[in-house]
């Protein structure tokens, strides 16, 4: 869950109309219209991309009168579906995969099977990336790919969507080469499996 107390206002005598903030925003809440940037304010997650790329310093976050609340209800699907769709990714349920807003694999396992078919489509109904926006991209895709879906960037983003191996994903042949060097892949899977496997609390009703 995340709360969002912030928005940012756009000072037109200085934006310049140059797209960056359009082009950095996770969500896709903000958009330059003849020459100004125009947030959607209801789409806006707070997450402040905007206002730190601006090279104009034309936007300023500002606290919302009422703040929005942002959570994917995870009892509105089947917990055996996101079961299976986090191991398929490899990915326990309750391994949180960003630490900015505290959401765990299973919340985004269930925005997917929700309909959720992009990483703005989960961030917008998760509040995932839009912290530090760096590590959860990649969880967020490996969830998307074991669901079958395979998102393409925004045509205006700057969004990186380039998904890195998993340990899982090592050819043996890199491997036997780094296991002389003191790297231990098969025993960081077996570690990593169990992990995977550990069967998550009943959280329901918390």
């Amino acid at each position: 869950m995340k709360v969002v107390t912030l928005a940012p206002r756009v000072d037109t005598e200085k934006c310049t109309g140059c797209k960056t903030c359009e082009r950095v925003c996770p969500v896709l809440a903000i958009k330059v219209v003849d020459r100004v940037s125009v947030v959607d304010e209801e789409r806006c997650r707070g997450c402040a991309n905007c206002e730190q790329r601006c090279p104009e310093y034309a936007l300023t976050m500002v606290k919302r009168e009422n703040p929005i609340t942002v959570k994917t209800d995870v009892e509105k699907v089947p917990y055996e579906e996101i079961i299976n769709l986090c191991l398929k990714a490899k990915l326990n349920p309750e391994q949180l995969v960003c630490y900015c807003t505290a959401t765990r694999a299973d919340e985004v396992a269930a925005a997917i099977l929700l309909g959720a078919k992009s990483p703005e489509d989960i961030s917008l109904v998760t509040g995932v990336r839009t912290g530090c926006k760096v590590e959860c991209i990649q969880p967020m895709l490996r969830l998307l790919e074991a669901a079958g879906i395979k998102p393409q960037p925004p045509k205006n983003g700057w969004q990186w969507y380039g998904r890195t191996p998993t340990v899982w994903e090592i050819p043996e042949e890199i491997k036997a080469k780094y296991n002389k060097r003191g790297f231990y892949f098969d025993e960081d899977i077996k570690l990593l499996d169990e992990v995977v496997a550990a069967k998550p609390a009943d959280r329901r009703g918390d």
